[in-house]
């Protein structure tokens, strides 16, 4: 099998863990706890993502990663990770931090889908080595930040239980 093959494989493979393990233990949890404390929970996660900037240390990726898709990946990584660090120090605010939770959800499930797109584009597949230490990033923790991402957008579009309501009135 060629390098490429093997890199996209990987991501593909990548979802099928996450999503067996978020089906059985993590949405469960998120969907029975309250709507601010399970955006915290995703928040928490996504607070991590400065790491990305990693793509831009020499020693630790390979010279020849594509500068265009290694540059976008760090900064949109790191806007997302600063917007979820935000977010969890407004938490005591609502308004804020629900803004701030919609924030980070849509420029970090954007920055994914644009990396898979500037991935493809600068052709990483067949460079995926250029990756080094890095690449257990695309395989093992974006599959997991892109599927909190669904969640996230889910609880917030969910209608709030009846439950809920008549609590609040």
């Amino acid at each position: 099998m060629s390098p490429a093959t093997i890199f996209q494989l990987h991501l593909v493979l990548g979802y099928v863990p996450w999503l067996l393990c978020f089906g059985a233990y993590v949405w469960p949890r998120l969907e029975a706890m309250d709507r601010i404390e399970a955006q915290r929970a995703i928040a928490t996660l996504h607070s991590f993502r400065f790491f990305g900037l990693v793509f831009l240390m020499p020693g630790v990726v390979g010279p020849n990663l594509p500068a265009g898709f290694a540059t976008f990946a760090a900064y949109g990584d790191f806007t997302a990770g600063v917007l979820a660090m935000l977010a969890l120090g407004t938490v005591r605010t609502p308004r804020l931090f629900s803004l701030l939770v919609v924030a980070f959800n849509l420029v970090g499930a954007a920055d994914i889908l644009i990396d898979y797109y500037h991935g493809i584009q600068s052709g990483l597949p067949a460079l995926a080595g250029e990756l080094g230490a890095a690449y257990a990033i695309p395989i093992v923790y974006v599959p997991l930040l892109m599927i909190t991402h669904v969640a996230a957008f889910y609880l917030l579009l969910r209608p709030r239980r009846k439950a809920a309501l008549a609590g609040a009135a």
